[in-house]
């Protein structure tokens, strides 16, 4: 356990002090607020005054300048900041006046939450403010806030930003809601973003389902999952690296249309656009291709930016990213050829991996040609490709769940969506022949036992389904996590997860 800082234990102290004064530092009964600090400052209005008469707020004291009997107090609420003007007169009227002086002026700290109660007003600089006659304290802060600084940016906005160690942020979240209110807009505009295409997708008729996080066999992508074993049953179970296969069960069972918004574990490394455990929608509709679903998802996301922004233009970084239809397509192949002037398509392994010496990409010896490509496209055309950019037509070997290429067995009706030189989307229409599919598998599990972690293995329960039959089918999962950092321009995933995973702290 962590010793308690020299402030820490002096408002332990107030806490008790305040109780030996009958004053309660956690009650259970608040009064019925009528008023957020947002909606007083955008309708107050000075003809308007009766009413602002009697306003009750309450939220966290973020600062204060104590003037004798009178003070100015920051109180801040989930929708912004109001200033309070607390005179000692106002809120002791007839009682004795050392109640003000101890309570309010020696026992409150900044973060303390706090109840008040008065009459909207406007000061002599023109700002609007509470004439407080009721303050009441609801909640003691025994942890003092982080310092509180005011940076100026270039366009001479002020805002706060307490933390000198980023990871703080990350570790103690709650915190940075509290001293960074911006950073509450971000996870406010993730929550629209979900909204926003649940409700595109229910509108299509699509139904919302749930499928097991915790699963016997692990499939429907390529991931090293997560461990951990059920004693009564005594069997291994994984978490989910996706949703895929359960998905399909529903389209087989005879829905037409069904999404979730899953929440996967990849046991794998983490960087600013990988988090272990991340947030991605899955949609399979039956009787649709890849070619429908590339432009559904163009018209969902240009919906979310529109939701969002307003527009179609969102700024992530130095780009100004146009998520407006039609977006540019390339073929894999395509792609390799333009940004490296190399073509790929017909080569085997040992060419494959004689590019890659060329283009200067490591690849593990144990890996075969489809994820030697997948380096390829990864290393050298990923970082490229800024504005929204659909990837169609992946080697069979690198889409061991999709449908086999109309005009080329060897390739799939596979796409991905690139943007901001991330995938954000990955689709195909579904493979739906149970003899291929389990041919596939099986050579996914020739792979793993080669040595590659990420290969899948074999769902025979899966195989059982199709054998029921499939209709044709397209299925996609999009990046939540990765979608909400370009929309909110975040540079880091970390920033868009309220609880990322964190390398423990040294003791």
């Amino acid at each position: 356990m962590h010793e308690l800082s020299e402030q820490a234990i002096i408002r332990t102290q107030k806490k008790t002090l305040l109780e030996s004064m009958g004053v309660d530092p956690y009650p259970a009964f608040v009064n019925t607020i009528n008023a957020t600090a947002a909606t007083i400052l955008a309708g107050y209005k000075e003809t308007d005054k009766e009413c602002y008469s009697h306003v009750v707020l309450a939220g966290r004291i973020m600062g204060r300048r104590i003037m004798g009997a009178a003070s100015f107090v920051e109180l801040q609420d989930a929708s912004g900041r109001m200033q309070l003007y607390v005179q000692r007169d106002a809120i002791c009227p007839g009682e004795d006046k050392s109640h003000y002086n101890t309570f309010f002026k020696k026992l409150l700290d900044i973060g303390d939450i706090i109840e008040v109660q008065g009459s909207v007003f406007t000061t002599q600089v023109g700002a609007i403010a509470i004439h407080v006659t009721h303050l009441r304290l609801l909640t003691k802060s025994l942890a003092p806030l982080p310092i509180v600084k005011e940076v100026t940016t270039q366009e001479g906005i002020k805002v706060h930003d307490a933390f000198t160690n980023p990871e703080q942020r990350y570790r103690q979240r709650y915190v940075d809601l509290i001293v960074n209110p911006s950073v509450r807009k971000v996870f406010e505009q993730r929550a629209k973003l979900i909204h926003t295409m649940k409700a595109s997708l229910h509108r299509q008729g699509y139904l919302e389902v749930e499928t097991p996080i915790l699963q016997p066999i692990y499939g429907g992508a390529s991931a090293r999952p997560f461990t951990t074993h059920h004693h009564t049953l005594d069997i291994p179970l994984y978490l989910r690296i996706s949703n895929e296969l359960y998905l399909k069960r529903l389209i087989i069972g005879g829905y037409e249309g069904v999404y979730e918004f899953a929440k996967d574990f990849r046991n794998e490394g983490m960087s600013r656009f990988h988090n272990p455990e991340f947030t991605q929608v899955e949609l399979y509709v039956a009787y649709k291709d890849y070619i429908w679903m590339m432009d559904y998802v163009a018209a969902l996301i240009e919906e979310v930016a529109l939701a969002l922004h307003g527009s179609t233009k969102v700024p992530f970084g130095p780009h100004l990213i146009n998520f407006e239809q039609p977006w540019k397509r390339f073929t894999m192949f395509e792609a390799i050829h333009h940004f490296t002037g190399y073509d790929v398509s017909n080569m085997d392994e040992t060419a494959l991996r004689n590019v890659t010496h060329q283009l200067h990409i490591d690849v593990a010896d144990n890996v075969a040609k489809g994820k030697i490509i997948d380096e390829i496209f990864g290393s050298k055309c990923e970082p490229h490709l800024i504005q929204p950019t659909i990837i169609t037509d992946y080697p069979v070997e690198m889409s061991p769940l999709a449908k086999r290429h109309r005009e080329n067995p060897a390739l799939t009706e596979r796409f991905e969506v690139i943007c901001a030189g991330k995938e954000i989307c990955n689709a195909f229409s579904e493979l739906n022949d149970p003899i291929d599919q389990q041919k596939r598998l099986e050579e996914q599990r020739t792979l793993g036992e080669r040595g590659d972690e990420e290969a899948m293995v074999v769902d025979h329960d899966f195989l059982k389904a199709l054998r029921y039959g499939m209709p044709p089918t397209v299925g996609i999962g999009i990046g939540i996590d990765r979608l909400t950092m370009i929309m909110t321009n975040s540079s880091s995933i970390q920033d868009v997860i309220f609880f990322p995973q964190m390398r423990p702290e040294s003791p």
